[in-house]
Order: C-alpha cells, then sequence, then structure tokens
C-alpha cells in the first residue's frame, strides 16, 4: 500500500515547470522533472518485484526507495515553486516519513 501511496504522489507531483517562476531555477529541471516521472515508475516496478521476497531483500530495497526518495524530492524542491512545491515537497516528506518508520518497525532501523 506504501508504494502505491508514493507512486501516486509523485505521479501528481510531476506536472511541468511552470513557465513563470518567482525565484531561478536550473536549465535541467524540465529534464529532472521528466526523469523523476521516469525513475519513479522503474521503483514501482522495482517494488512491485520485492513485495514477496525476504526481509533482507525488501529491507535494501526499501533503503535504496528512500535514498531515490531523498533526490528526487530535492529535484521538487528546486525546480517548483509557489502552492505545487509546497504540496510537493510535503508529501515527499510525508512519503520518506512512512518509509522510515518501515525500515524501524521491520529492519531494525538499518
Amino acid at each position: 500500500m506504501i508504494v502505491r501511496v508514493a507512486f501516486a504522489a509523485l505521479l501528481i507531483l510531476v506536472p511541468a515547470v511552470a513557465l513563470a517562476q518567482s525565484r531561478p531555477v536550473p536549465a535541467t529541471c524540465t529534464r529532472d522533472l521528466f526523469q523523476n516521472e521516469a525513475a519513479m515508475r522503474q521503483r514501482q516496478y522495482r517494488m512491485q518485484q520485492v513485495a514477496t521476497a525476504d526481509q533482507a531483500t525488501q529491507c535494501a530495497a526499501w533503503r535504496d526507495h528512500v535514498a531515490f526518495m531523498q533526490k528526487a524530492r530535492s529535484v521538487f524542491a528546486t525546480c517548483q515553486s509557489g502552492r505545487q512545491r509546497e504540496e510537493n515537497v510535503g508529501q515527499m516528506d510525508q512519503s520518506l516519513a512512512d518509509y522510515r518508520l518501515l525500515l524501524a518497525n521491520r529492519c531494525g532501523g538499518r
């Protein structure tokens, strides 16, 4: 369920960079946002693959997913502004908190 929530959140989060930004953004933002979407689809597939795997495999996948989500969050924080940025970064923060709790509860915090 967490995988579906995180994936759904990211699909909502990936709209194109608004043309009118209140602050300068890197020229790579359009590409970076597109890559986030593609990578999230790959992540969803990977998470589905490990759904029935042993605990060690799941824990490794979840840790890897947290690292990815931290990078994806950074892209949203850098490439978006205003309400869109607030919503997307907030949703990423919540998903990260959920996965960290999952790691703490099922993987000994490792």
